[in-house]
């Protein structure tokens, strides 16, 4: 039973985090809402960040949330700047910013999000070395590489995962030369396999982007503070002006780990653990967004979900959770990128070894098609590239689990609709 006496705390100011602080005014919690951001910034969307923002082709302003006057128009008291460096379950209280104030709560949301990881090799301290996750990061890099297109400067991206492609099409886009560094045989090898990834290479070469694949970055050399050039473990040297860090992002459990809530293993994600209501250990504190490991019903498995579509729904999620209704987070996962000329939607979970065969319709010389991944007949994730309004029949294929005809699945005359059972 929820009250007008009663006051819920969310820690993250992202987009899981406001879109909770919204949903909970909508579905009428007349209460305190309590919201915490660790950024100066009102809370914002990121994927622009690595696509038209830093293109140039969105406004600043487009990337929030609300806007500001929105927060104090819906008695949100919003916290900015202030971090919350401790929750005390025993006495149900969130410690904040310098001077240690105070908040007591009687539901919690933590949507703490994730963070860039740190290249751990010498010269990681130079001016021109970068990560790309929060707002001001993106400024600066959108200057970057805005002076290296002027320049013919180098820009040597560590990671070939979404942020290291998008940006590495955005660099290209500004005039920059660049060379994207990756472990892996492919870029996104992890994710799409080499079947796809070699679609991804293949798009930007045909760009101007060097690979390297099957190489580690080992050292970024400098001088007077400045990135000269990045070694790599073949003992290649590769002329650098800047250097992005694009080697993933790991979630934000440091406050909820010495609060004693339960953290999934690296298996499977890492994360704050929660059952199929966001619920933590704590059954007063939720978790969402890119932080939280989740069972998910449909794959069988614990999953932490990065993407976009995961905060925003599971923050909504969350918080009706946090109001006493219960629900079942088993959305299918989804992402986008953009990419020079190509548009891609992903939906599903198909991991490297989960999968049997990839079965593609359309032609993908061309990059306009649908990707599916199959395993013993039934569709675990479908992609589609250029080819628009099928995202509700392929999350169909994936939710329905049933054995499809795959050469009916190919067959673009074949409408997926039909194969739905």
């Amino acid at each position: 039973m929820v009250d007008a006496d009663q006051t819920f705390v969310i820690v993250g100011g992202g987009l899981a985090g406001a879109k909770a602080a919204e949903t909970l005014r909508t579905e009428g919690f007349t209460g305190r809402v309590i919201l915490i951001c660790d950024e100066r910034d009102h809370p914002y969307e990121r994927p622009p960040l690595s696509k038209g923002y830093l293109l140039g082709k969105e406004e600043r302003d487009s990337v929030f949330v609300h806007e500001p006057a929105w927060y104090a128009r819906h008695d949100i008291e919003l916290h900015l700047g202030q971090t919350v460096v401790a929750v005390d379950r025993a006495a149900k209280t969130v410690h904040y910013g310098d001077d240690g104030t105070r908040a007591r709560y009687d539901k919690l949301l933590l949507a703490t999000g994730a963070e860039p990881r740190r290249l751990d090799v010498p010269g990681t301290d130079l001016a021109g070395v970068h990560h790309l996750r929060r707002l001001a990061h993106a400024e600066r890099l959108k200057g970057v590489l805005a002076s290296l297109g002027r320049d013919n400067g180098h820009l040597v991206i560590a990671g070939a995962g979404w942020i290291g492609l998008e940006v590495a099409a955005a660099a290209r886009e500004y005039g920059a030369e660049v060379t994207v560094v990756e472990q892996g045989p492919t870029p996104l090898h992890g994710v799409l396999g080499p079947e796809l990834g070699a679609v991804f290479a293949e798009l930007h070469e045909a760009h101007g982007v060097r690979f390297r694949f099957g190489v580690t970055l080992t050292e970024i050399v400098g001088q007077d503070g400045m990135v000269l050039a990045a070694r790599t473990d073949d003992g290649e040297e590769h002329p650098a002006h800047d250097v992005l860090a694009a080697i993933g992002a790991a979630p934000r459990t440091a406050l909820a780990q010495a609060a004693g809530l339960e953290i999934a293993d690296r298996a499977h994600g890492g994360g704050i653990v929660v059952d199929a209501n966001l619920r933590t250990s704590d059954p007063d504190i939720h978790a969402a967004g890119d932080v939280a490991s989740f069972h998910h019903a449909l794959f069988d498995t614990r999953l932490r979900v990065e993407h976009w579509a995961n905060a925003l729904n599971g923050g909504p999620a969350a918080a009706r959770a946090m109001l006493g209704r219960e629900l079942v987070h088993d959305r299918v996962p989804y992402f986008f990128t953009d990419q020079y000329d190509l548009g891609m939607e992903y939906s599903g979970w198909a991991p490297a070894g989960s999968y049997d065969q990839v079965v593609i319709r359309g032609d993908a010389a061309k990059r306009e098609f649908i990707a599916f991944w199959v395993k013993d007949g039934r569709v675990l994730a479908g992609m589609n590239v250029n080819v628009w309004d099928v995202t509700e029949p392929i999350q169909q294929l994936i939710r329905s689990k049933a054995q499809v005809d795959t050469e009916a699945l190919a067959n673009p005359h074949v409408s997926l609709e039909s194969l739905v059972p």
